[in-house]
């Protein structure tokens, strides 16, 4: 229901939890009260609905986002790379030749920044010579940005190992690298290691990565875009973070390989499709496996690709610099909810006291 979920442009996915439980909350109030306040009570939560679709309606028949920006076309690549072949040394250049191979027929296609998924690189990159080589002169040949995940080892006083986003440029630099912040525990690390010591033996087998410091942005041509890591896009705050950082293009590289032929991708991809509507911003997503796709700034799927199949995807999006009102004001309707409800809660505990004292 596009025309409700525009909504989210205004509160966020926040104000239509918050408009859901409106409708809930009337119709289970409306038989216990009298017929004034019930007939108030539907009032009210029909105004809401109804102005909801109007304001959304509106929106979408506008489509001025779709007109605003600077025009570009963007692949992604769905490199299909089955789970227990990732990391398996022997399969190392084969992955990486199926990578370099599709983004050269993408920027056939007219491709000027292309997106790998997350851990894309069999290696980690700059750590791997040969394999940074190669990537960066597929980059100089084609004359495009390539963005993909890859693993990070940084060398500061240590050893910390980081899921990345890197961006190289047209000339095969490094343009830039996000570090994703937020960490899946117990599957990239683990939360009180030293509490579960008496569980040694599991939890030895997860990875230790390090926690990056938050949003940041990667240059293209002086144009900031963004890149989310796997399920890092559906936290709101995390991806406002990046459009009040500059961002004009949000991505997101992900591997749901996990997941098999479950609901999951799927609800994964929905999800993703929320962070446009509340930041007005095209979203491409990078899948291993797929769903790999572009959801235009009001939630529309603009392309997608079927699971598990190798595939190219070429679309034109919009650099875009317009601020929704979700953008620039962030949670403050959920904030401002919170504080009604102690508010309530605190008057009738105030009351209920009052009656069991007489």
């Amino acid at each position: 229901m596009l025309a409700v979920a525009q909504l989210a442009s205004v509160v966020g996915v926040l104000g239509l939890s918050a408009l859901v439980v409106l409708v809930n909350v009337t119709i289970v109030f409306a038989p216990l009260v009298t017929v004034s306040l019930r007939w108030r009570a539907v009032g009210v939560t029909t105004a809401s609905i109804g102005g909801t679709v109007i304001f959304g309606s509106w929106r979408l028949h506008s489509g001025e986002l779709l007109e605003h920006g600077t025009p570009l076309r963007v692949a992604m690549v769905q490199g299909n790379i089955a789970q227990h072949d990732k990391w398996n040394p022997t399969s190392a250049n084969s992955i990486l030749s199926t990578y370099i191979e599709l983004t050269r027929e993408a920027v056939r296609e007219g491709a000027r920044l292309v997106v790998w998924p997350e851990a894309a690189t069999p290696f980690a990159f700059q750590s791997d010579p040969s394999g940074t080589a190669s990537i960066r002169k597929v980059a100089r040949d084609t004359g495009a940005h390539l963005l993909f995940g890859t693993t990070e080892i940084a060398r500061d006083g240590g050893q910390s190992y980081y899921n990345a986003a890197v961006m190289v440029d047209d000339t095969g630099r490094t343009a830039g690298t996000y570090r994703k912040h937020h960490l899946v525990p117990f599957g990239e690390y683990v939360p009180f290691r030293r509490a579960l010591f008496f569980v040694s033996p599991l939890v030895e087998t997860v990875g230790d990565f390090s926690e990056g410091p938050g949003p940041r942005v990667l240059m293209m041509n002086g144009q900031p875009v963004s890149a989310a890591i796997c399920y890092e896009i559906i936290y709101p705050e995390l991806v406002r973070g990046f459009v009040t950082r500059g961002s004009r293009l949000l991505t997101t590289v992900t591997n749901d390989a996990w997941y098999g032929q479950s609901a999951a991708p799927y609800q994964h991809f929905q999800q993703a499709t929320m962070r446009a509507i509340e930041q007005g911003r095209f979203l491409v997503r990078a899948a291993n496996t797929g769903i790999s796709g572009v959801v235009d700034p009001y939630g529309r799927v603009v392309a997608r690709t079927p699971l598990f199949e190798r595939r190219i995807l070429t679309v034109d999006v919009r650099l875009l610099e317009d601020r929704t009102v979700y953008s620039r004001t962030g949670d403050v309707f959920a904030y401002g909810c919170v504080v009604i409800a102690v508010f309530v809660l605190g008057v009738s505990f105030r009351r209920l006291g009052e009656v069991r004292f007489v």
